[in-house]
């Protein structure tokens, strides 16, 4: 049995690690970080061109199922595989982590909605941590912000007051606390990513009273088979051999 398995998260390596070498997995990252941590087994490393693309990939490279255990807000990339998969009638899942609970943050629906909460808001000091092509939204606004990603952004998308902090997770509760205290921040802005790798940050600043402005998930496509943890994964692709 032959697994297109779409990675870049640490579910994702979990499964790879799970299946090999009973499955053929092929791991496939989008190739966004320098130097990423890689699965086990054979791994393929960039993009496939959009839908025209995968369609194409998929036909050249018969594989009996996809799996999409990207990043949660790899919207393009999971509507891409839903819709070619239908397409051709290849066995689907999507494994998605659960996400956060809302808990006491404030919602929002994208990037640019929360740069316009943190400066209605009138937050003065504010922990970023919403990767580095989101910090282009909030470049017009009066604030300083700490920007914590693996890559640095494009120095002409960042806010006028700015740090960068160049980091890869998991990050600790106790570090992610003492973090918050160090810099005074009084709003954390975070993507609903879901999971434990990043989830103290969230609990570090429900302790300190600093503002959550969260930005929700966006839906994935409909009639996805979907399931929340690496063993019900590894249950669906046993079930398929």
């Amino acid at each position: 049995m032959r697994i297109l398995l779409l990675g870049g998260t640490s579910e994702a390596r979990a499964l790879a690690a799970r299946l090999h070498p009973q499955v053929d997995v092929l791991s496939s990252l989008a190739g966004r970080v320098p130097d990423p941590a890689l699965p086990v087994g054979e791994v393929r490393i960039g993009g496939f061109g959009g839908v025209d693309g995968f369609r194409r990939w998929l036909r050249e490279n018969p594989v009996d199922a996809v799996v999409d255990a990207t990043h949660p807000f790899a919207s393009t990339m999971t509507a891409t595989a839903a819709r070619v998969c239908a397409e051709l009638g290849v066995a689907h899942l999507v494994l998605a982590r659960p996400a956060w609970p809302h808990g006491d943050a404030i919602v929002v629906a994208s990037d640019t909605e929360a740069a316009k909460t943190v400066a209605e808001r009138g937050f003065q000091r504010v922990f970023l941590t919403t990767g580095r092509s989101g910090a282009a939204a909030f470049a017009d606004v009066d604030a300083w912000f700490l920007i914590r990603a693996v890559t640095p952004p494009e120095e002409q998308e960042l806010p006028t007051r700015h740090t960068i902090l160049l980091s890869r997770g998991p990050y600790r509760y106790e570090d992610e606390l003492a973090l918050l205290r160090e810099h005074h921040i009084d709003a954390l802005v975070t993507k609903n990513s879901g999971g434990a790798m990043t989830r103290g940050k969230i609990d570090a600043a429900a302790d300190l009273g600093v503002a959550v402005v969260m930005v929700d998930r966006p839906p994935l496509p409909a009639g996805v088979t979907t399931v929340g943890s690496v063993d019900e994964a590894v249950k669906w692709v046993n079930g398929r051999s």
